[in-house]
């Protein structure tokens, strides 16, 4: 069945008007000007074909027609707050569902996750090991993705486009031998350029590098706490490189206000 298209802001200016019986009033709980209230009632009035006001010596007036709508449309605003709230509970301010690739979780994201909850106890976090999350299979609010530019999401850049090789700090059986993953930058195509050790991500690089296994190339930030640690060390010179790490999100939940608080902490504490 088709539904009637409701003029849903000029019947929240007629409760208004009614509970007040003033135009002035309504205005003011409005924050409008009693002129748009005026203009507001007129227009309702048109579309329902009926007079629901009239002025009096008395002052405004309700008419028979204007006083029948009012219980059930009381009614209809209360079931739309508890619509609202209903859906408002289903994102709990308090939760954060979040991916990211595991060695950016572990050395930048998990830190200042902690930070984050050491501020605001009652907050929970559900932590899921994504190189690249799919918001369209996982039901996540925030994500960090490896990549050039957050696509057709909102997003953030938290690290800058560098990149390094690192090497074991004391391996001398690593020499010669490097570690490749899927994007390391490496097509492969020489026969001296393929790796002896193959892993699927960048955090799984890094881990063999500081287990003595071999050199790889991996972005700067992913590499930082190892080489400050000086479990790791870079060989050769800093590079710049076209991807970099993104808090990502789609429009709808990088709205939410719970995120944008997230995500303006993980910003500024970086």
């Amino acid at each position: 069945m088709k539904r009637t298209l409701l003029p849903l802001n000029a019947l929240r200016v007629y409760d208004a008007a009614a509970r007040h019986l003033s135009f002035t009033k309504a205005a003011d709980e409005l924050a409008v000007t009693p002129a748009a209230v005026g203009q507001q009632i007129r227009a309702l009035e048109d579309h329902l074909g009926t007079v629901l006001f009239r002025r009096t010596a008395k002052g405004l007036e309700l008419t028979e027609e204007g006083e029948a709508g009012l219980d059930a449309l009381r009614d209809g605003f209360l079931r739309f707050e508890e619509s609202v709230a209903a859906m408002q509970a289903g994102q709990s301010v308090d939760r954060y569902a979040i991916g990211a690739p595991r060695g950016i979780l572990e050395d930048w994201l998990a830190p200042r996750l902690a930070a984050f909850q050491a501020e605001r106890p009652g907050v929970r976090f559900q932590l899921r090991e994504r190189e690249r999350a799919d918001f369209s299979e996982a039901n996540l609010d925030l994500a960090i993705w490896l990549a050039e530019g957050p696509d057709d999401l909102q997003g953030e850049q938290v690290s800058d486009p560098k990149w390094v090789r690192i090497v074991p700090q004391d391996s001398p059986g690593a020499k010669g031998r490097r570690i490749g993953w899927p994007g390391d930058g490496s097509d492969g195509s020489a026969a001296d350029d393929e790796p002896c050790i193959a892993v699927g991500s960048a955090g799984q690089a890094l881990a063999c590098v500081i287990a003595g296994m071999g050199s790889a190339r991996v972005p700067l930030a992913l590499a930082a706490t190892a080489i400050d640690a000086g479990t790791v060390r870079v060989e050769g010179a800093v590079e710049d490189g076209r991807r970099a790490y993104w808090l990502v999100a789609p429009p709808p939940q990088w709205r939410q206000k719970k995120v944008r608080a997230l995500v303006e902490y993980l910003l500024t504490t970086r």
